[in-house]
């Protein structure tokens, strides 16, 4: 005896809809009449008629009916956000004649953020909100190819929905990503005014909103972050990303070259700078976004081609060598 289809929402998915799903996903196609029982999939958009054979149903990309069903809950919240304004306007003339302001909720300047989950959804509320700019920092340990593609497919909308309301989006790499297929794919992806430069050295990742709000590692592997909304903090983080941005190389939309000095490659200039300093192999890695092998190989070249035969020797040939006096300039 079949059971009757429960009405229910999108994100608790019924176990005959969740099974019917995977097994259209896994055979490419399921008949119309299988659908009976889980008419929810075509509901939701999840599966859809073949164009050949209209008895025939045909599933939806994941990622794509996940970005649908995300760009309907986000119409859901900007209607809500408008009905809270319209409220606010109509409460507004009443509170001055009563004359006793309503304290606001207060707001902590730095509250600490637990777990990626709740870190991924508070940025995404404060961009829900955003109307003008966000600046973004993104180091190697936040390459775009580590998320899970759900959680890509959110922060792209999210992205989209700014743009969308006419905001720009600004992103600094490390130039280790510069030549990411995966990274020139995000932003391929994207509408609207978005721009992205390199730079050798970096702080740690950072999203700042609106100038209102920003949001930093609070821990090595990202499990914490500082959520800062002190208006001085904020203005500080701006200020420094804008510095870094004029010093960046732009990769994204029109990429420009950086030029190599007497066949010293602007990356190996980087790593001979840090080496007169004195930093280590694993130091230097650390900094440029580099694993130690790569570092490695790099100063070998460095090296031979200065025709070095010590590290002390090394960094006084470079000193003479002049490949840092562009860096100074």
């Amino acid at each position: 005896m079949k059971h009757p289809h429960s009405s229910h929402s999108v994100e608790e998915l019924c176990a005959p809809g969740a099974e019917l799903y995977a097994r259209a996903l896994r055979e490419g196609r399921v008949r119309g009449t299988d659908a009976e029982e889980a008419p929810c999939l075509v509901d939701f958009g999840m599966l859809q008629p073949t164009v050949e054979d209209l008895s025939v149903l045909e599933p939806v990309a994941p990622v794509v009916a996940l970005h649908r069903l995300l760009r309907t809950s986000g119409e859901r919240v900007a209607d809500e956000r408008r009905r809270e304004a319209r409220l606010a306007e109509a409460f507004e003339p009443l509170m001055r004649i009563d004359g006793r302001q309503s304290a606001p909720t207060d707001t902590p300047a730095i509250r600490i953020l637990s777990g990626t989950g709740r870190i991924n959804q508070a940025i995404t509320e404060a961009m829900g909100d955003a109307t003008r700019e966000v600046l973004s920092i993104q180091t190697n340990a936040g390459h775009t190819g580590d998320r899970h593609p759900v959680s890509e497919v959110v922060a792209l909308a999210r992205d989209q929905a700014l743009l969308d309301r006419g905001g720009r989006i600004r992103v600094l790499y490390q130039h280790t990503l510069r030549h990411s297929l995966t990274v020139r794919s995000r932003y391929e992806q994207l509408r609207g005014d978005v721009e992205a430069r390199s730079l050798d050295e970096l702080t740690d990742r950072l999203f700042a909103i609106d100038g209102v709000v920003a949001f930093l590692p609070a821990n090595k592997d990202g499990t914490l972050a500082l959520e800062v909304r002190h208006p001085a903090l904020v203005g500080y983080f701006v200020k420094t990303f804008e510095r870094f941005w004029r010093l960046a190389t732009p990769m994204y939309p029109d990429a420009e070259q950086r030029p190599s000095l007497n066949g010293v490659t602007p990356r190996q200039q980087a790593i001979a700078s840090l080496l007169v300093e004195g930093h280590t192999d694993a130091a230097i890695a650390e900094r440029l976004g580099l694993n130690v092998r790569t570092a490695r190989v790099h100063i070998a070249k460095l090296a031979t081609l200065l025709g070095s035969r010590s590290r002390a020797q090394l960094g006084y040939l470079i000193g003479r060598s002049g490949i840092l006096d562009d860096q100074e300039r």
